[in-house]
């Protein structure tokens, strides 16, 4: 058993050491403010060549100012030779700062679950404006292939992929959030401009998966293309699962939005 836990921990240690070393490290700043993010270049990466974008949200637990842990969930699944080749893209992986939050709510920290409030969308919080601000700078760029840009989540990042979109519309042409939720009055600003997977688990008892519920019923009555898959056996992480399920690049990539 030790054998097979210490396995375990070399094996988590060293894709955790590649991931951090093929993402390069980059800091956005405007007016003074700065976000921290990591960036994963396609193979053979070209300037001069349009990629798709895929912008990735980390959870509250990953917010800091290392610049690193938000690459704890979903960044080896880009890392993964088979997919690199399949889907040549950009992967861009921001991070919150610690006292901060992706999306505009309320949150109560309670033993039965959080207790979440969406607000209006309103100002956007600090870390969202400067996320709103360097995805625009960003779709500016050559190499972006503007009809091809996508974002997902898990929990805060979850609800983070909500408020984007929300502020966004336009931008992104599908979206996966991973056991999060959102403001349901905003989901017809892009129930009808972008497709969406949502995913939760169905006995995660820290964001209920009732928030998923409510985006997808909000959605679907706004318009919208909303799948979603709701994992009987799986609690809060249910981000494993996720980047498991077969069938969920082939599905992003096939979105492209009309110009």
């Amino acid at each position: 058993m030790n054998k097979i836990v210490t396995s375990a921990i070399f094996l988590f240690a060293f894709f955790a050491s590649k991931a951090q070393s093929e993402y390069g490290v980059q800091v956005y700043k405007n007016q003074g403010e700065a976000l921290n993010y990591r960036i994963l270049y396609p193979e053979n990466f070209s300037s001069d060549k349009s990629y798709p974008i895929i912008l990735f949200l980390h959870g509250s637990g990953e917010r800091g100012d290392d610049n690193t842990k938000q690459l704890v969930h979903g960044s080896r699944m880009f890392i993964d030779s088979s997919f690199r080749k399949a889907y040549p893209c950009v992967v861009i992986f921001p991070q919150c700062p610690k006292e901060d939050y992706w999306s505009n709510a309320d949150v109560d920290r309670n033993p039965g679950g959080f207790g979440l409030i969406f607000k209006n969308l309103g100002e956007p919080t600090q870390a969202m404006a400067l996320l709103v601000s360097m995805m625009d700078s960003i779709a500016d760029l050559k190499y972006s292939r503007d009809n091809q840009i996508y974002v997902g989540g898990l929990s805060m990042g979850g609800m983070g992929t909500y408020e984007i979109l929300a502020r966004r519309p336009n931008m992104f042409a599908a979206a996966f959030p991973i056991c999060g939720g959102g403001n349901t009055e905003a989901a017809s600003l892009y129930a009808k401009k972008v497709d969406l997977w949502v995913f939760h688990g169905a006995k995660d008892d820290v964001v209920l998966p009732s928030n998923s519920v409510d985006m997808v019923i909000a959605l679907r009555k706004a318009g919208g293309n909303a799948k979603f898959t709701l994992y009987k056996d799986a609690n809060h992480n249910s981000w494993d699962s996720t980047f498991a399920e077969p069938g969920l690049m082939s599905w992003l990539f096939s979105n492209v939005k009309n110009q």
